[in-house]
């Protein structure tokens, strides 16, 4: 069986965000005093004692509210709330036991689920210890007095949290499930891929440029293989990131990136490719990750027989530094390719973990310089005398040379061409490590 999961819910700005990042060891979530930062669930690995289990962080519930995003909050809530065998029910004791507060505590109830009541910002005891008890009121157990940002009353809490726990259920073995991320700019269908192939409303989908701030994990099956999907917050240009809110997203992309085997670059087909796209290409070609570009919203272009060959012109030139890059062009409206999507990042997944022997590297290094003489400087040529590859995920081999200065850029890249017209290699990076080896006799 899986990791047991516990989801924090409770109204906004109750110090959900602050207790997930205290209990997670990381700043994981985002945390802001203004009410409805925390738009979807985010995920975390998290142990107690010789206890491991999954943390969800939610978007506060506003149990009455219409308001569009507020109400798609209390949605994901309540999805978390099915998801979680615990469930920490977080409430705030400066501003004490509200209507709302009793709102989420019935729908809690009904879940029937162990609930944990954690009364948050408790940072002296002498000064909030009897405002504690009126929250015995909501009817859902012992309040268990807590400061996260203080990180005081934690162990107390994780305590009380793995007591219920189902002895049952074992931990999980290493997780070596590939992990997709799709990045891109705002509003260019990120969300909406993800919720075409899981068939539910699991992300947060609006009009409204930068609704995913978070980089939020979904699980996926298909033919038999798990993957974790991984939706992350749009990045925005420098110039638009006014808010401290828009930092915090484009750090988590990055993170995300890092955390990804492949990266999934989704292209607006109706904006066309721009710098900005680039940027967010460059961020997972320096780590060295499967890229695979998307073409979303494809399905509302006006196309004739040339559409798509002119527009994977425009889209090699603005790559120009990845030509390894896989393309595709999707619509997550229709559902247009998207089979066709993990079928691709299937090739790339293998391309990443492939291995070649020594020997036939060797051999093709020797057919490389005997078609084009390596460089030379002021009388002293380039000696390439072993290749070997010493890593995968990206593949990364090592050349012995004589003089590393002679190793232009140039050079590497003719050699790495010659090994992806023999090997492929679609829509991974390789990587190139030169050193140097004294000739001998010297």
């Amino acid at each position: 069986m899986s990791k047991p999961v516990v989801a924090i819910v409770g109204r906004p700005n109750v110090g959900k965000s602050t207790l997930f990042n205290a209990l997670a060891g990381r700043a994981i979530s985002i945390v802001e005093d203004t009410p409805g930062v925390t738009r979807d669930r985010i995920y975390a690995d998290c142990s107690w004692l010789d206890k491991n289990f999954t943390l969800i962080d939610t978007g506060g519930i506003e149990p009455d509210s219409q308001d569009l995003i507020l109400s798609q909050m209390r949605e994901q809530a309540e999805i978390a709330i099915m998801t979680a065998d615990v469930i920490v029910f977080i409430v705030d004791v400066r501003q004490g036991l509200t209507d709302a507060d009793g709102k989420v505590a019935d729908m809690l109830r009904k879940s029937k689920k162990p609930v944990v009541l954690a009364v948050n910002k408790v940072d002296s005891i002498e000064k909030f210890g009897n405002d504690i008890y009126e929250f015995y009121q909501l009817g859902i157990g012992d309040p268990v007095a807590v400061s996260a940002a203080g990180r005081l009353g934690i162990g107390e809490l994780l305590d009380e949290v793995i007591r219920h726990f189902d002895p049952g259920q074992e931990e999980e073995e290493e997780d070596d499930r590939p992990r997709i991320a799709m990045v891109g700019k705002p509003n260019v269908g990120k969300s909406s891929i993800i919720n075409k192939l899981l068939g539910e409303r699991r992300l947060i989908v609006s009009d409204i440029a930068g609704t995913t701030r978070d980089a939020v994990d979904a699980s996926y099956v298909r033919n038999g293989t798990e993957y974790i999907l991984i939706d992350t917050a749009g990045l925005r240009r420098k110039s638009k990131v006014k808010e401290d809110l828009e930092r915090y997203s484009i750090i988590r992309t990055v993170t995300a990136v890092e955390r990804a085997d492949v990266v999934v670059v989704i292209i607006d087909a109706k904006e066309g490719v721009t710098e900005q796209d680039a940027k967010i290409a460059g961020i997972a070609h320096e780590r060295g990750k499967g890229i695979i570009v998307a073409v979303n919203k494809w399905d509302a272009i006006e196309k004739d027989d040339k559409t798509i060959y002119e527009y994977t012109r425009k889209l090699k030139e603005t790559f120009s530094f990845m030509p390894y890059a896989e393309y595709l062009f999707i619509s997550a409206k229709t559902g247009q390719r998207l089979t066709k999507l993990f079928d691709l990042i299937d090739v790339v997944r293998e391309n990443r973990a492939l291995r070649i022997s020594t020997g036939v590297l060797n051999e093709i290094m020797a057919e490389a310089v005997a078609m084009q003489q390596p460089p030379s400087d002021k009388g002293k040529r380039l000696r390439l005398y072993y290749i070997t590859q010493v890593a995968v995920k990206p593949p990364t081999f090592v050349v012995f040379v004589n003089d590393k200065e002679l190793m232009h850029f140039s050079y590497t890249r003719y050699l790495e061409n010659q090994i992806r017209e023999a090997f492929g290699f679609r829509g991974t990076s390789l990587k190139f490590i030169i050193r140097e080896r004294k000739e001998k006799g010297r």
